[in-house]
């Protein structure tokens, strides 16, 4: 990680942030990025530590769908807050935020609520194990699930391998690892492996990496084949999930999962996570042979932020207003690059999209395809347009929120071209 141009201010606090947090961060992810020092954030813009403004497109790494503090969000989020926020017991706006989840996926029929995705999973795993007797999980290249030992892999080879030091192999055996969106690939494994399959888990459109969408008819046989080993189909919308479609990928594609994770746009940048499923699969946890537990679980700020999302979104006229500005702001930033001679790729979604230095017009169908691309050369153009007031990843992935305007994306442009034009010069 390296630091943005500071001021005296900004450099104090990045020293602070070092020497009180480890590596200045408590997430590794934020390690990936400039080491920016934010001071507070509106809409779809953030200012730093020394008042610098960026037009945001990264927006907390996908949470802020409707952009950052939206005022009715907020002022419900306020109110729940005044009546307390833990009370080691069911309340009225958890139930009712759990009504209205189901309502919106339509496939579920029971759920329950967590603070991080990354438990989610494990809870969800652990649900399958208990239901099939099974202990495999089939898992994809390139697809997050958490950080845990028992799920988060390397993404190459072709056995599921630590991806961290301190992460023991042992935690491993279980898992088998594939190419995602690769139909033969997926039939042969379920013939080779599939009655010791306890769950198949996946992102159902492979934002994480490439924001890869699943090709016609993948999802479907996924769905025909666990059906017919009797593995559970787990869908991690983590990200897809109320971004990509009100209820999701699985609405999106009109393939429905046994479980399903959801979490950041769901509460509009607060804190929750849920699992929701059929309802034979929660059986044990309803009696408490399988153990699902959480102080934080489905507290009142976070059922306040869930209910005042779905209120947003419900109309359907936030997903509208991404549409189209998003698909404006992809093509804008081709055609920027087409005049400033950059071989830039861009691809995905007008809600989430990536950008990567291979073939402009060759898209991206597997996680192996992005080995074609110059990640550290798209790094560096990263670092250019964040030079210019343009928060991104320099992984290459591009949120849209509901804040962006026809305005930030004509201002963002400006931006953009003064980033390229600096970037082709100095390469």
């Amino acid at each position: 990680m390296t630091s943005v141009s500071a001021t005296t201010r900004q450099q104090a606090l990045q020293a602070r942030a070092l020497r009180a947090l480890a590596g200045g961060v408590s997430s590794n992810t934020r390690l990936l990025n400039p080491h920016l020092i934010v001071e507070r954030a509106a809409g779809c813009r953030i200012w730093d530590a020394d008042g610098t403004e960026y037009i945001d497109y990264l927006l907390g790494q996908g949470p802020n769908f409707l952009g950052y503090a939206p005022p009715r969000v907020v002022e419900k989020v306020q109110a729940a807050q005044r009546a307390g926020v833990i009370y080691a017991a069911t309340h009225t706006r958890e139930v009712e935020a759990a009504e209205r989840v189901l309502s919106v996926l339509g496939w579920a029929e029971t759920m329950r609520f967590g603070s991080s995705s990354t438990e989610m999973v494990q809870a969800a795993l652990r649900m399958a194990r208990a239901a099939t007797g099974r202990t495999r999980v089939v898992r994809f290249h390139g697809h997050y699930h958490g950080w845990m030992d028992n799920i988060y892999t390397r993404n190459d080879g072709i056995a599921a391998a630590p991806a961290s030091k301190g992460q023991p192999a042992s935690a491993l055996t279980d898992v088998i690892i594939i190419e995602w969106n690769d139909v033969q690939a997926f039939e042969q494994v379920m013939a080779d492996h599939g009655s010791e399959v306890a769950a198949v888990i996946m992102e159902p459109i492979m934002i994480n990496a490439g924001v890869i969408v699943p090709e016609p008819g993948y999802l479907e046989t996924v769905r025909r084949i666990c059906r017919q080993r009797g593995a559970v189909l787990i869908f991690d919308e983590t990200i897809s999930g109320f971004r990509v479609a009100l209820g999701g990928a699985a609405e999106r594609y009109g393939v429905h999962p046994d479980l399903a994770v959801y979490g950041k746009a769901m509460a509009a940048g607060w804190p929750c996570a849920a699992i929701a499923g059929t309802r034979d699969l929660f059986a044990d946890v309803v009696t408490g042979a399988v153990t699902h537990a959480g102080t934080f679980n489905g507290n009142t700020i976070a059922a306040a932020a869930v209910l005042a999302s779905i209120d947003e979104l419900a109309s359907g006229e936030v997903y509208e207003q991404v549409g189209k500005i998003g698909t404006a702001l992809m093509q804008s930033i081709r055609d920027c690059a087409q005049a400033s001679h950059l071989d830039l790729h861009v691809q995905g979604l007008p809600m989430a999209f990536h950008a990567s230095f291979a073939a402009p017009g060759q898209a991206m169908t597997r996680y192996r395809d992005l080995a074609g691309s110059d990640p550290a050369r798209y790094g560096r153009l990263a670092d250019a347009l964040i030079g210019q007031g343009v928060w991104v990843a320099r992984r290459g992935i591009w949120y849209v929120s509901a804040a962006h305007t026809e305005a930030d994306v004509s201002q963002t442009l400006e931006r953009i071209e003064r980033a390229f034009a600096a970037f082709s010069q100095g390469t």
